[in-house]
Formats: structure tokens, C-alpha cells, sequence
């Protein structure tokens, strides 16, 4: 089993990095965007159309593409006073649940957004889109769209971090595949300034 979720787990990196590189780019994107925007309204009185609809529509890129790829690095901002104090099964046993309510909370994320975007969708309208943005009729679907996408690769991370957890936890002292036990703040950090070297 070990070797199937190791090579689930490299697959399903793969997409997060693509995802996580998406998301950079949209905030690059964003950024230009806000130079020429703002030289426009400076030198030519014409600042670019629509910018705040385009903010708009990036933001589910910028805010949930990069999720997952942050949950497999372990980089989500945790509460682990006790956790950090948790070695061998409990250790296993306390990633467990807390994995199992987050793929519970994301699974009815992943439900309600996609309903969401439902009520934006609708293939007979204009630009398949029952609404659109203020100032430059942007349809919102696609932006509603993308939240559903994330999660369930979001959702998909958390399954396998499950698989990797269940197998922790029942031989004891294995690995967790797909997944580190969390660190504590000091050995964190000091990973991350030898990152820096």
C-alpha cells in the first residue's frame, strides 16, 4: 500500500505545483496590472477598464489555488501546543482526526461553492453567465468555479493524508506517507533558515 500512496502523493503534487504556480502568476498578473493602471491614470488621465473587475475575478486564483500545495508542505498556520507534545500513535492518532474534520468541513465547502456557482452558470445565457460583474460585464463563473476546483484537490491531499495517517497510526511506528508530523516552532525554523543557505 505504501508504494500506491507514494505514487498517489507524487501525482497529486504535481497538480498542487501547477496550482501553486498559477496562483503566483495571478498575483504577478495583478501587479502589472496595477502599474499600468495606475501610470495610465498618472500620465494619460485613462486608468485600465474594469481593474477593479479584474481584481475581482483573480482573487479566487490568488486565494485558494495555492491551498492544497500549502497542506502537503505543511505551512497552514496550526495550534500546536499539544500536538507538538504528541510522539508515536497519539501523534498519529490526533493528525487523524483532525484530518478527518477538516476533509469533513472542505467535502461540504466543496458542496455549497459548487452550488454557488450553479446559480451563476447557465449555458443558454450570454457568455454562459446569469451574473456578471459592474463596470465591465465580466462573467463571474469562472471565478465561482474555481473555489469548487481547489477544495477538491484540497479534499484530495486531505484523503490521502488520511490513508498516510491510518497507516501511521496502525504499525506504530511507520512513516506517515503523504504527510510530516508536524515540527515544533524551533526545529521549523531552523529548516527554514538552512533553506536559506
Amino acid at each position: 500500500m505504501s508504494n500506491y500512496l507514494r505514487r498517489a502523493d507524487a501525482t497529486l503534487y504535481s497538480v498542487e505545483r501547477v496550482c501553486a504556480l498559477l496562483s503566483g502568476f495571478a498575483v504577478f498578473a495583478l501587479v502589472i496590472l496595477a502599474v499600468i493602471s495606475v501610470g495610465g491614470r498618472n500620465l494619460f488621465n485613462s486608468p485600465v477598464a474594469g481593474y477593479v473587475d479584474w481584481l475581482e475575478q483573480a482573487m479566487p486564483l490568488i486565494a485558494f489555488l495555492g491551498i492544497s500545495y500549502t497542506q502537503r508542505n505543511d505551512g497552514h498556520i496550526r495550534m500546536d501546543m499539544l500536538v507538538g507534545r504528541l510522539r508515536g500513535r497519539w501523534l498519529w492518532l490526533a493528525e487523524l482526526v483532525a484530518t478527518l474534520a477538516m476533509l469533513v468541513v472542505m467535502l461540504l465547502l466543496v458542496w455549497g461553492s459548487f452550488s454557488h456557482f450553479l446559480r451563476s452558470f447557465d449555458i443558454s445565457a450570454p457568455l454562459w453567465s446569469r451574473d456578471s460583474s459592474i463596470d465591465i460585464a465580466l462573467p463571474l463563473w469562472p471565478a465561482k468555479l474555481l473555489a469548487p476546483l481547489a477544495f477538491s484537490v484540497l479534499c484530495l491531499r486531505l484523503f490521502l493524508q488520511l490513508l498516510g495517517f491510518s497507516r501511521a497510526f496502525y504499525f506504530a511506528d511507520a512513516e506517515a506517507l503523504c504527510s510530516e508530523p508536524s515540527k515544533n516552532v524551533s526545529s521549523k525554523a531552523i529548516s527554514e533558515i538552512e533553506g536559506f543557505h
